[in-house]
């Protein structure tokens, strides 16, 4: 991790004044670590370019691990986008009750201004169901993991100190 007096002092860095210098930005324990987890899911769900400067801003906001949260927006990569936006759009018209329908995907100007106006509705709110369901299920998952792996260090230790 970056040194503390390199961020603070970084010329880059200044405009965003003390925000940096939380801990847990940098640190990683289960809180930290859980809410990068549900900050970088969240964020990887979200439909625009530049996901990362999200992530980083909801990392700073929320107080958690920064470069983890940017990291973990790269579960939404161009390989893996589309069937996770496919089934965000799913979910969302599942929901809303509409038929899906077939529909070609074109990567045209005709078709963001024709065929986008059609499913926007269904594909962002599937996009926010999905987000949400991700940022709680990474969150609750690191959560129980990290407590399992405390609770079993605490076990070996129990026994060692039994056995001397």
């Amino acid at each position: 991790m970056p040194d503390h007096d390199t961020i603070r002092y970084h010329k880059h860095l200044q405009i965003f004044g003390t925000l940096l210098h939380s801990a847990n930005l940098w640190h990683l324990n289960r809180r930290s670590v859980a809410g990068a987890f549900a900050n970088g899911l969240f964020f990887a769900f979200v439909p625009v370019p530049f996901q990362m400067v999200l992530a980083a801003g909801g990392a700073i906001v929320f107080k958690v691990n920064l470069p983890l949260s940017v990291a973990l927006v790269w579960v939404s990569n161009p390989i893996t986008m589309p069937p996770l936006f496919y089934g965000a759009y799913l979910v969302g018209a599942w929901v809303l009750g509409i038929e899906t329908g077939d529909f070609n995907f074109e990567l045209s100007w005709e078709w963001l201004t024709s065929g986008l106006a059609v499913i926007w509705q269904p594909f962002l709110l599937g996009c926010l169901i999905t987000g949400v369901a991700s940022a709680v299920v990474g969150y609750m998952s690191i959560r129980l993991i990290w407590r399992y792996r405390i609770v079993k260090e605490w076990r070996k230790r129990k026994l060692r100190r039994t056995k001397e």
